[in-house]
């Protein structure tokens, strides 16, 4: 259970996300999350990272229960933990290649909006549940998978958008069945391997350098709100129904 780190092929990092029973992080697991995607990335024999969980989907969330049982302090790791590890796939020194299958929510958008491709099974689902859990954020990342009004709409239902639709918004670069997840995203991370080390470290600075938004302040611009929900009670009596309807897990970011 954790985070572990393996290389399958030459120049190729798996960095694997396994927190049962549903990859809902707790604060230390955002950290160590951050700590070996950046440690991956400095390692100068690798030329890819693909970022992977085990269970039953790829990523949950922070872990809400943490919250309700620990508090503000919780709340605020969790806040800083998660733009931690959205920050080291961003700044990652080689592309990121996000493996996805099953729920993608909360805290995982912010992960796969930050990575460089996404390959993702076809029982996949994104989406941001935050105002059903007390919580503001990661708006940032979900548009940088769908556009603008549907973002917006998408946020305020908390409603979740398939692979298949992501596909059709060019964000999503392929959709394989389940058992063929693994082999898709290695495909994947071996072409880009192949290419030259130093220039796709220069290739990965330049694109990041001439993106028109500054992720890293929007996300934390968008914390900030979180924040205030929590200041004021709103985060905690939206935050105390969590758990009670049942169903498929939701996250946060």
């Amino acid at each position: 259970m954790g985070v572990s780190t393996s290389s399958p092929e030459k120049g190729i990092s798996v960095v694997t996300v396994d927190f049962p029973p549903v990859n809902a992080l707790p604060v230390h697991g955002w950290f160590e999350l951050a700590d070996s995607v950046r440690a991956a990335g400095r390692d100068a024999g690798i030329r890819c990272v693909v970022l992977a969980a085990e269970g039953r989907g790829f990523n949950a969330g922070v872990d809400v229960k943490e919250i309700q049982a620990k508090g503000a302090s919780a709340l605020l790791g969790a806040n800083r933990g998660c733009a931690e590890a959205f920050a080291a796939v961003y700044e990652c020194e080689v592309p990121v290649v996000a493996e996805v299958h099953g729920f993608c929510l909360g805290g995982g958008i912010g992960l796969v909006g930050n990575a460089d491709a996404i390959v993702a099974s076809e029982d996949a689902a994104f989406g941001l549940p935050e105002l059903d859990r007390g919580a503001l954020g990661a708006a940032t990342h979900l548009s940088r998978l769908v556009p603008q009004h549907l973002m917006r709409a998408l946020y305020y239902t908390s409603r979740t958008a398939t692979a298949a639709e992501l596909h059709r918004h060019g964000s999503v670069w392929r959709v394989v069945a389940r058992e063929r997840l693994r082999s898709a995203a290695l495909e994947l991370a071996r072409e880009i391997a192949g290419k030259d080390g130093r220039l796709l470290r220069l290739a990965k600075a330049a694109i990041n350098g001439i993106d028109p938004v500054d992720v890293r302040r929007s996300y934390r611009f968008e914390q900030g709100f979180t924040f205030e929900a929590g200041l004021d009670g709103t985060g905690d009596r939206v935050r105390g129904t969590f758990g009670r309807g049942g169903g498929r897990p939701q996250g946060g970011g």
